[in-house]
């Protein structure tokens, strides 16, 4: 299954407006970096896998399990969120990934769960 279109970030300035003006969380795989986006909105979510990270195959499997793992993670609307692979991502299982991913989602505070958990944290 994948993301809806409304659902991913495609255009580079996009991309790059996350990075520059996010805040970023690291893991052991991932890098997830994400922005608060202010007009609000659906969550938006892209994924980057660089050639570090190895073939054409290598990379799109990667890709394929973290927009897996993103689709089923139920992150708060209004957030835009990049995330990057490492070149370790190719050594990690898929529940390795996950776990990984979750963490560093926990860390930047965009789960669902958090929002419910913890009312007035920004």
């Amino acid at each position: 299954m994948r993301l809806p279109a409304a659902r991913r970030l495609r255009s580079s300035s996009e991309f790059a407006r996350v990075r520059a003006e996010g805040t970023s969380v690291s893991g052991k795989f991932v890098i997830v970096n994400v922005l608060r986006h202010p007009e609000g909105g659906l969550w938006r979510s892209g994924v980057i896998t660089s050639r570090k990270v190895g073939g054409a195959v290598q990379r799109n499997l990667a890709r394929r399990r973290l927009r897996e793992i993103i689709r089923q993670a139920g992150i708060q609307d209004g957030v835009w969120v990049v995330t990057v692979a490492r070149w370790r991502i190719l050594e990690a299982s898929f529940e390795e990934l996950k776990q990984d991913w979750m963490r560093a989602a926990r860390r930047a505070r965009i789960l669902l769960q958090q929002e419910a958990a913890v009312p007035g944290t920004p």
